[in-house]
């Protein structure tokens, strides 16, 4: 339902302490803000935000950079690939985390992670609000995509893609149906937007594909639509749209690589064999609760556009067809798919309600079930409208910021440390490397390399970690060859040469490698083996 009442029209004309009261009592948007950011920096959840290892090479990225004065265009952190072109197409969020990092170390990794969070999901729920939901509406599909993205709740650049395609997705929707030119302007503050985002992560691609769509949809109407005003209106939207998606376009190359970064991520995001071999590409697996949450807000956007009594527009329903089937395809894809289903069914579900209350032609009782729903949407919707108590995020943030500062305790007691899971990770053995000045190269799963690169660089270069694009398919068939123990495993280990190996405790390569006469084991705990061609280790 449309925001029908201003603050100042709500708010009490009498007593003197209610400004105050207003101002100091936080919204819904700001409560959900504090409780996201306080449970993944100091809370149960924030190990899950280090579950990934890729954060140690973007880390280690940055720190190069910085160091050198110079931009990242061969590799330096693998023996395989040493020399090597490599697109660091990341290159901006490299920086920047190299430079929390040397302020807050991993402390500040997992806070600012913890903060893009928590600052898209509030962005997202008070959207929402302003396109005409219900709060109630709002809180509970934001619940379910939260539980969607929880998949990816990991310190990684990905995360600015959601807050990015959030707001791309709320320019352009909301330009997309003003009435005036002039209240189109907004507009224009895409191609800066994706100056930024194309040299931050390669989820850029989405916001190029928003406005392929909303060009699409709009000349769907203009063809169909038989008013002669509505007509002009389209057209001369999409005379601006035109433009912003050429400078939107020309704002892509505007990386440190050209256009060469455009025919790789092509010929990455093709390549068969990676993308059916690399996780996070593979289609979702809807036993997982975030699978499930994902496929939650699916039933409920099929229920909105059945029952709902506002016309979408055209452009919102390719929008919703491009989240379903992008979301279907792959995991890595879900909390954007999430996200924009959230913004475009938010309000048809709450105009659905508002508009069944009011009909005669359905049951009494019926009636008055949505009726109650909808008098209810109205008073909290009417409360987070008074509720101005803004300061309450930006104290959470200081106070946050004040712990990570002082190494994440509060008085004596440690409240914030983050850090990698000895248990995921090879946390001891890693210390067994360093310690022993071991050089490598190291032959390692492809998800540990990232942590290998953090703890050892540059002392212990990795033979293999999770920059596929950067290796390439051939080299990965080899890998999962030794991996999955396959014929002349172990001729892909002399053709590397290899002396050190690395592997889960209890994997297949660990099991046939103790048996083997050419290994010897240095160092074995419950998480990691480090084996060693025999006759390598020092003595």
């Amino acid at each position: 339902m449309p925001l029908s009442s201003k603050p100042s029209q709500t708010r009490p004309q009498s007593g003197s302490t209610s400004p105050w009261f207003q101002w100091l009592l936080p919204s819904i948007a700001d409560l959900l803000f504090l409780v996201i950011l306080f449970a993944l920096t100091c809370g149960a959840l924030s190990p899950r935000l280090l579950g990934d290892a890729g954060i140690g090479w973007h880390i280690r990225n940055g720190q190069q950079m910085l160091q050198t004065h110079a931009m990242t265009r061969t590799d330096s952190f693998s023996s395989t690939m040493n020399g090597r072109p490599w697109y660091a197409w990341e290159w901006l969020y490299d920086g920047l985390i190299a430079v929390i990092h040397g302020r807050l170390g991993l402390n500040g990794v997992v806070f600012f992670s913890a903060l893009v969070i928590a600052a898209t999901f509030a962005v997202v729920l008070r959207l929402t609000l302003r396109r005409g939901a219900s709060l109630p509406v709002g809180f509970i599909l934001l619940l379910l995509s939260i539980g969607a993205c929880s998949i990816h709740f990991l310190a990684r650049p990905h995360l600015l893609s959601w807050l990015f395609a959030v707001v791309w997705f709320q320019i352009v929707d909301s330009s997309a149906s003003a009435p005036s030119l002039e209240k189109r302007r907004r507009l224009y503050w895409l191609p800066a937007l994706m100056l930024v985002w194309v040299n931050v992560h390669g989820g850029f691609v989405f916001g190029i594909v928003l406005l392929v769509l909303y060009m699409a949809g709009g000349w769907i109407e203009y063809f169909t639509s038989g008013e002669a005003d509505e007509r002009e209106r389209i057209g001369d939207l999409h005379k601006q749209l035109g433009i912003v998606t050429g400078l939107s376009l020309l704002a892509t190359f505007v990386n440190p690589y050209g256009y060469k970064l455009h025919q790789h991520i092509y010929e990455y995001l093709t390549n068969r064999f990676l993308m059916d071999h690399i996780d996070e590409f593979l289609s979702p697996n809807f036993h997982g609760v975030a699978q499930q949450c994902f496929e939650a807000l699916l039933l409920i956007t099929i229920v909105a556009l059945a029952t709902s009594f506002r016309k979408v527009t055209t452009p919102q329903l390719l929008v919703i067809l491009f989240a379903v089937s992008s979301g279907m395809y792959a995991s890595r894809n879900l909390p954007i798919s999430s996200l924009l289903l959230v913004l475009v069914t938010a309000p048809l579900i709450s105009e659905t309600i508002s508009e069944t209350g009011s009909r005669q032609d359905i049951a009494p009782g019926l009636r008055g079930l949505f009726s109650h729903l909808q008098s209810f949407g109205v008073r909290m919707q009417k409360m987070e409208c008074n509720f101005r108590g803004d300061l309450w995020p930006a104290l959470g943030v200081m106070f946050v910021l004040w712990i990570c500062w002082h190494g994440g305790t509060l008085g004596s007691r440690q409240v914030m440390d983050a850090h990698f899971d000895a248990t995921r990770f090879p946390v001891q053995a890693a210390d067994v490397v360093s310690d022993r000045n071991i050089a490598g190269p190291i032959f390692c799963p492809d998800t540990w390399g990232g942590y290998l690169i953090y703890r050892l660089y540059p002392q212990t270069k990795v033979v293999v970690d999770d920059r596929h694009d950067l290796y390439g398919d051939q080299f990965f068939k080899n890998y999962l060859k030794v991996i999955q123990v396959q014929p002349d495993w172990d001729k892909v280990l002399d053709e590397e040469h290899v002396t050190w190996v690395l592997i889960p405790a209890k994997s297949s390569l660990g099991v046939l490698l103790k048996q083997t006469s050419r290994w010897e084991i240095i160092h074995q705990d419950d998480t990691a083996v480090l084996f060693a061609r025999v006759g390598v280790a020092n003595p």
